[in-house]
């Protein structure tokens, strides 16, 4: 909608002439905005975003689904004059972009752009993210229906653009550099050249490894996949497959010295690691990081899977919850385009939350749940008040896992300040009750039941080798079961049989498969959410989205109930997916509990 007169060339990618021609046809246009123009020299090529071209003055204009607030001085250069990290990436994409524009077309004059969403405008209508809908063809081909003709009809875009000119040339003069040996020209042609050939680059392995795309779990190499990670190990390294099964150096949890010690002396696994490399720090009545690390690869290299616990100081904090105890989990999203006049882009969307109880004899209740559904609704203020209901009638203790059930309400907190809600100031009190709220240090409330952390709990007192060094509740609560003879015994039977609640699971539903006399974690028992897709791989893709530090699972899921056409059966089954999935969320942390009780007893 920003340029609605534009023209789209469309095709596929490996039909580069044609493309090239289709958008050669339209540069001969004096004046004309194209969408997704190629551009062909030697055997570079490129596909834009948007190209506005003007005489021989062009508008290169890359579109991003990040935001960026226009008062950051220092949004893509740091203080220090280096490529923000973030931004590395984006920046050398349209550097590249221009060079080969600038090389096809000497005679232009072309300004580069970076397009996203601006964290200082607001919608000026409700519903703006119901007029541009998500729809599928009958040959399953995804498109854009837009519901309005011309950007007059929103009031104004809540997009904006960056000018980023000077960054690309200084990539281009070698200022910054994506690889630290070669200049970016040098760069260009070297892994043009591969390419073309589909050569292996052989880029030297380093701690960067760790996140490698390329490596494979022993069921895909049965399948017949290869694993670029061990091939580029075994080539350059030497290692042999029975070194893959040693757990290495970037395995350790929070190990920043990692990266020191294999550049400095090449430590690759962890039995090349010693205490002195470590630097243990003890910390008085808890386990230090230094010391998990320590522990941690104690552990693995001597293949110990027992538990390591500081039970008396578990067994103290323990004293300290009041009962009933109340295990809470958020789902939450955020989104380019708001939802409701006066949101800005990329704000905290609360759309579900579950609710487990533990009393004092020991039920176990799943007192409550949310769910918004309903396209286009802005559901924050009603979750924080289905959320006080539901919390506000005893002094129980109450359970987050990590740090982002706090972030979520601080959010709704600041969103409240800005709204006219009419019971606000009484929502904010339970919020500050129920929460705690720093800003550069400076404490701004501690909450009289602020929320216990229970992964802070298990940084603290505990640590199980079969989460190697993990501390995601997918990891701990499989660790805690394999690790449990009571948590087995217990979740092997079906839920009716052991007097467990449940709001969304029928009385024979059975929590724990055995197979192999290794526990299968509860979540692979779960419905998928989305199509074609397991709960990891949605997580592991969808985590590099702004504002999203809690799994994708749920928030893709969301986003097809916002933004699909869906008919009401389909809408029904998500609505029924996304409960059983937050549900577990807070069994997961119940079953947390009963195994610290188990185990401080």
């Amino acid at each position: 909608m920003e340029y609605p007169d534009g023209h789209l060339i469309e095709g596929n990618d490996w039909n580069y002439d044609l493309l090239v021609e289709q958008t050669n046809e339209l540069l001969k246009l004096e004046n004309v905005v194209i969408y997704e123009p190629a551009f062909k020299f030697n055997n570079l090529f490129i596909r834009v975003d948007i190209l506005i071209k003007k005489g021989n003055e062009i508008e290169l204009i890359e579109v991003k689904a990040k935001s960026y607030d226009p008062l950051d001085e220092h949004l893509f250069v740091g203080k220090r004059g280096a490529l923000v990290g973030s931004w590395k990436a984006y920046l050398f994409d349209v550097a590249f972009q221009h060079y080969v524009m600038q090389q096809s077309n000497p005679d232009w004059i072309i300004k580069s752009y970076l397009m996203m969403a601006n964290k200082r405008k607001e919608a000026k209508i409700d519903g703006l993210n119901q007029l541009f809908r998500i729809s599928k063809d009958s040959g399953n081909r995804t498109g854009i229906i837009k519901k309005i003709s011309s950007i007059v009809e929103i009031g104004e875009s809540v997009l904006g653009r960056k000018d980023i000119t000077d960054i690309v040339s200084a990539i281009q003069n070698g200022k910054h550099r994506y690889l630290p040996e070669m200049d970016f020209l040098e760069s260009v042609e070297i892994l043009a050249d591969f390419y073309a050939k589909d050569k292996k680059l052989n880029y030297p392995v380093s701690f960067s490894c760790k996140s490698c795309e390329f490596q494979c779990t022993d069921e895909e190499k049965e399948r017949g996949l290869k694993s670029g990670f061990e091939e580029c190990w075994s080539e350059q390294k030497g290692l042999t497959k029975k070194d893959f099964s040693k757990p290495m150096t970037f395995e350790v949890w929070n190990f920043r010295k990692g990266k020191k010690l294999f550049e400095n002396s090449d430590k690759i696994f962890l039995e090349d690691l010693s205490e002195d490399d470590v630097e243990i720090k003890p910390k008085a009545g808890e386990i230090s990081s230094s010391e998990r690390q320590w522990i941690q690869i104690e552990k693995a290299v001597q293949k110990d899977n027992s538990i390591y616990l500081l039970k008396e100081e578990l067994r103290e904090q323990m004293d300290t919850w009041k009962y009933p105890l109340h295990f809470i989990d958020f789902e939450t999203s955020t989104v380019a385009l708001p939802f409701h006049k006066g949101r800005k882009p990329y704000e905290q969307i609360a759309f579900q939350f579950s609710h487990h109880t533990i009393d004092e004899s020991g039920e176990i209740r799943h007192a409550s749940e949310y769910i918004c559904f309903e396209a286009g609704k802005f559901p924050n203020f009603e979750f924080i008040r289905a959320l006080r209901d539901n919390l506000s009638n005893d002094k129980g203790t109450i359970f987050k896992f990590a740090t982002h059930e706090n972030s979520i309400v601080n959010a709704i907190y600041q969103q409240l300040s800005e709204s006219n809600e009419s019971d606000k100031e009484e929502l904010q009190k339970f919020i500050q009750e129920i929460s705690h709220s720093k800003s550069d240090s400076t404490i701004k409330w501690i909450g009289e039941r602020d929320m216990v952390d229970l992964c802070d709990i298990v940084k603290k007192y505990y640590y199980n080798p079969l989460t190697k060094g993990s501390n995601s509740i997918k990891q701990v609560l499989p660790a805690a079961l394999n690790s449990s003879s009571f948590l087995k015994e217990k979740y092997s039977k079906p839920i009716g049989q052991i007097n467990l609640d449940s709001k969304n699971f029928d009385s024979n539903h059975i929590w724990l498969d055995i197979r192999g006399g290794e526990v299968v974690s509860p979540y692979k028992k779960l419905p998928s959410l989305y199509e074609g897709w397991t709960e990891d791989q949605l997580d592991s893709t969808i985590s590099e989205l702004e504002g999203v530090d809690n799994g994708g699972a749920a928030l893709t899921a969301y986003g097809k109930l916002q933004y699909t056409d869906m008919n009401d059966e389909e809408r029904l089954e998500l609505k029924k997916a996304l409960l059983k999935y937050c549900e577990l969320d807070t069994l997961a942390m119940v079953m947390i509990y009963e195994h610290f009780k188990e185990i401080t007893s």
